[in-house]
């Protein structure tokens, strides 16, 4: 696969919550970057620490939490991915849709870090 396609079988595992296909995708030192303010956010080691505490809490706190890809561009070992959030906040039950940028690096074909921006004051906003 070419960084593009490891790319887009990342979200493919992630909407068919395929997490031991995001394992074979990533390195075992992966580095997940969630932007400061977004809820959860922080930085996590490992691909198995990336499943239990991003999607997994992102699956128990939100009903239909998902990302839409608007635009894929390749710059070389990173790729950029620019999109949506949505989802339906369990506890408010207020719909939310948020833009964000997802920045990968690869290396030999697999993640090996993460970077997120999101307009996280409209993700806060759904939650209260």
């Amino acid at each position: 696969m070419n960084n593009i396609e490891v790319i887009q079988e990342l979200y493919r595992a992630f909407r068919e919550k395929d997490y031991d296909a995001f394992l074979r995708i990533s390195t075992e030192d992966l580095e997940w970057v969630q932007n400061e303010g977004f809820p959860g956010g922080a930085t996590h080691k490992g691909a198995s620490e990336v499943v239990e505490r991003v999607f997994k809490a992102n699956n128990n706190n939100w009903e239909g939490f998902a990302y839409e890809i608007k635009e894929i561009l390749d710059a070389g070992t990173t790729v950029i991915v620019i999109g949506m959030y949505s989802g339906r906040h369990h506890v408010s039950s207020k719909f939310m849709r948020a833009a964000a940028a997802h920045l990968y690096d690869l290396r030999d074909g697999k993640i090996c870090r993460f970077r997120m921006f999101a307009d996280t004051k409209t993700i806060w906003d759904a939650m209260s």
